[in-house]
Formats: structure tokens, C-alpha cells, sequence
């Protein structure tokens, strides 16, 4: 046999390994709910938003039923100061006026959801763009920044006070991949910048997601950062809970969404780098996992059949 021959021969035996790898999860994980919080360089990198878009489209075609929340802060930023408008933050929440709202909303639901879709579409017709407003997926209540302590306004900025999944769940069981952008009104009409992690753990709850992926522009979770020795595969959500304070602030919102979705009934919430492509397969796909995994209750180290995962999974 040729050497050529037994190159192409080794490739597509390593490709065949990686497949038998994933059948115990592809197994467990069939009709479970995923919700992917889409965010980072791999919503500004072409490569990885294309990676990004195949991945949900694998994950559909294998029998998982994937949801994905975005964000949007480069992109906002970007198109406020082409406006000529200043961003502003406070607390490391932006500052949202009525005049950055409507930016706010053009960006998130008319360009980056709007590409996404286009993009996840470009492998069937499988996905459909939302935003908080639509058949009131989230009500909004006002949230303060706090610097030094103190509370501190920053305009239309909220969190996610109710949820209802009706048109997502409508959306899921006609085989569809919904696609949310996190704008969303408060009891009184009045649109709201929502944090999309938040949404993302919010969301995640309601639909009793067997999974919360969320993006990020970092390996997981470090309990000592910088030490890059201290990264931390698995955590549990008493952990995680004690470590918080001591976070970096750009992973605070993060692994407290982490921290909300399973303390919500979600069985493990996953922090990826989202710079590596097809990260989220290989996080969920594979024995090693590729980021952080927060659980209720650590136990033994993950694989297909420790039990702190198990949980309903929705339909």
C-alpha cells in the first residue's frame, strides 16, 4: 500500500474514532435542549462564525435541539461610534439612553441576528431570528450599575424578569433553531438592553435546557488568574458561589449566569472558548470536554455516565 495511501487511510480512521467517541453522548444527549450563548471573537472572526453556524447545524441534524442568544457589544459599539455617538460605561454596564437604544436594537436584531440566521441558513432552512419582544419572550426590569458600592443609573439596562417560551418551544418542535436577540420591553413598554448571558441562563431555565454553552474569549474558568495552571475543568455551584468575588470582572456576569442556570434546574453549564472553532462539539461531544463545567454537585470527573448531568430533558 502507498504511503499516500495509508496517510489517507490514518486520517479517516482518526475521523472515525472522534465519531465513536461521540456516540455515548450523541446517544444521551438525543431531544435535549441546548442553549448556546453566542458571543466573543467568534462573533467578529468570519472563520469561526462560519464554524459557529455548521456546528449548530450539526448539533440539529444529531437530534439535539439547539437555541442560541447573542449578544452584540463589539458591533454596537462599533455602529454608535460611526454615528457619532459616545458609549459610555458605568459599573461595566453600558450606559443605555433612548437615543443608544435604538442602536442598541437596530444592531442586535436587524444586523448580527439577521447575518447569523443567514449564515446557519446557508446549511438548510433551519433557522428562524427572534428577539426579546416577539410574542413576550422576556419582560425587562431596570437594573442599576454599582460603582464604589453605590447604585448608579445607566439608563435602559435590565434583566430579565419573566420569560415565556410558547413561540420558542413552537419554533423548537417544528424542527426549527431559534436565534434571540437580547432587547426586550418592562412591564411598561419601555425596550430594555438585556446582558445576554443573563438572557442566555434565563432562557435555559424556562426551557429545562439540559445545557447552558456559553462563549467566551478564554479557555474557562481560572481560580487564580493569571495562572494559567489554575484552570478549572469542573466546578460545583456552592464553588463556584464562594470563588465569585475574587473573579476577573469580565467573567463575573458569565459564571453567574453559569451559576443561575443550574442553580435553575439546569443539570451543567459550560464556559468554551469561543476562539477555537467547533468548540462547543468538542465540549460536549467529547470524554475531555474543552472548557469549564458547572454542575450542582461535583463528583467523579465527567463522562457519559456520571450522573450529576442527568436531568429531564426538555421537549
Amino acid at each position: 500500500m502507498s504511503t499516500n495511501l495509508n496517510s489517507d487511510l490514518t486520517r479517516a480512521q482518526a475521523k472515525a474514532a472522534t465519531l465513536i467517541e461521540a456516540l455515548p453522548w450523541l446517544a444521551r444527549l438525543s431531544g435535549a435542549t441546548v442553549v448556546v450563548k453566542y458571543g466573543g471573537n467568534a462573533m467578529v472572526d468570519p472563520e469561526l462564525q462560519r464554524a459557529f453556524a455548521a456546528d449548530m447545524v450539526f448539533l440539529r441534524y444529531v437530534g439535539l435541539k439547539p437555541v442560541v442568544v447573542h449578544g452584540g457589544g463589539p458591533q454596537i459599539s462599533a455602529m454608535l461610534g460611526r454615528l457619532g455617538i459616545d458609549s459610555e460605561f458605568r459599573g461595566g454596564l453600558r450606559v443605555t439612553t433612548p437615543e443608544a437604544m435604538d442602536v442598541v436594537r437596530m444592531v442586535l436584531v436587524g444586523q448580527v441576528g439577521r447575518e447569523l440566521v443567514g449564515l446557519i441558513n446557508s446549511h438548510g432552512p433551519f433557522a428562524v431570528g427572534l428577539s426579546g419582544e416577539d410574542a413576550g419572550l422576556f419582560t425587562a426590569v431596570r437594573r442599576p450599575a454599582y460603582v464604589d458600592g453605590q447604585p448608579v443609573d445607566v439608563g435602559q439596562v435590565g434583566d430579565v424578569e419573566s420569560v415565556d417560551v410558547s413561540a420558542v418551544t413552537d419554533l423548537i418542535a417544528a424542527g426549527r433553531i431559534p436565534v434571540i436577540s437580547t432587547v426586550a420591553p418592562d412591564v411598561d413598554g419601555v425596550l430594555h438592553n438585556l446582558n445576554a448571558d443573563t438572557a442566555a441562563a434565563a432562557l435555559a431555565v424556562a426551557l429545562r435546557a439540559r445545557k447552558l454553552v456559553v462563549l467566551t474569549d478564554v479557555p474557562g474558568l481560572y481560580a487564580d488568574w493569571p495562572d494559567t495552571a489554575s484552570l478549572v475543568s469542573e466546578i460545583s455551584v456552592d464553588e463556584l458561589a464562594k470563588l465569585l468575588p475574587s473573579l476577573e470582572s469580565g467573567m463575573v456576569p458569565k459564571m453567574e449566569a453559569c451559576l443561575r442556570a443550574v442553580s435553575g434546574g439546569v443539570p451543567a453549564a459550560h464556559v468554551v472558548d469561543g476562539r477555537v472553532a467547533h468548540s462547543t462539539l468538542l465540549e460536549v461531544f467529547t470524554s475531555e470536554g474543552f472548557g469549564t463545567m458547572v454542575v450542582s454537585t461535583r463528583s467523579a470527573p465527567a463522562s457519559p455516565t456520571t450522573t450529576n448531568e442527568e436531568g429531564s430533558v426538555a421537549s
